[in-house]
Order: C-alpha cells, then structure tokens, then sequence
C-alpha cells in the first residue's frame, strides 16, 4: 500500500509541474488542459502499471512465505536444505531431501497453498550416512 501512496504521490507532483509549465506557455487554455489531460493518463498508465507489478511481487513473496510454512510443519523435512522461490506464481523447490517420498511430500504441500499455479520440484535425494 505505502507503494502504492507514493506512486499516487508522484503522479499528483508530475500533473502539477506539467500544469505549471503549460500555464507559462501562451496559447489557449484548451491546449493547456489537452496537454494536461494527456500527462494524467500517461501517469494513470504507468502507476496502474507499477501497481500490477508490485502485487505480482507481494503475492510472490506470501506464497514462498506460506509454502515455507508448511514445509516448516511438517515433521520429517529438513527446512534448512529446502529453498523455495516464487515467480509469478511458480514455485520451485531445490535442496536437498533425505527420500524421494520426502521430496514428493514437499512438492504436495507446495502444490496445495493457494495462489501456486505449478511446482519445478529440483530437490535431489541425498541418502544419510
């Protein structure tokens, strides 16, 4: 949301200074409000833009945060040896686990938190000795 704010922010900050200028510069005053009608929705443009891309990185980031979680609760995985990272919804698991049904078990509970769209399971079973 702070994100968000100060796009918000810096949109209002640019349609001023464009504002500004225009009104410095003769001419009738439709082509004044044009100009500034056609900054605000580039600015509008760009601050939708930025604000999709910002969720996309917020949901990321909550969905290896819940997939960390539930390999962290289940008893048997080393959490240590398993990194999770998240990109536009695929989740990819690499590491190390001590079984090839340890490695199928993270890869369901990865598959099971809400927002995951595929899991790239990389784990590499590695026997104890």
């Amino acid at each position: 949301m702070k994100l968000h704010r100060n796009f918000k922010l810096t949109g209002l900050l640019m349609l001023l200074v464009v504002g500004l200028v225009a009104c410095e510069k003769p001419g009738p005053a439709e082509t004044a409000g044009k100009k500034i009608d056609q900054t605000a929705d580039r600015v509008g443009d760009k601050l939708s833009e930025q604000s999709t891309k910002a969720g996309v990185a917020i949901d990321d980031t909550e969905i290896t945060s819940k997939v960390k979680a539930a390999i962290f609760a289940e008893p048997g995985l080393k959490t240590l040896q398993i990194s999770v990272d998240t990109v536009k919804g695929l989740v990819t698991l690499s590491g190390s686990v001590d079984s090839l049904t340890n490695s199928h078990r993270a890869k369901e509970l990865a598959s099971a938190v809400q927002g995951v769209n595929e899991v790239e399971n990389r784990l590499v079973v590695k026997s104890a000795n």
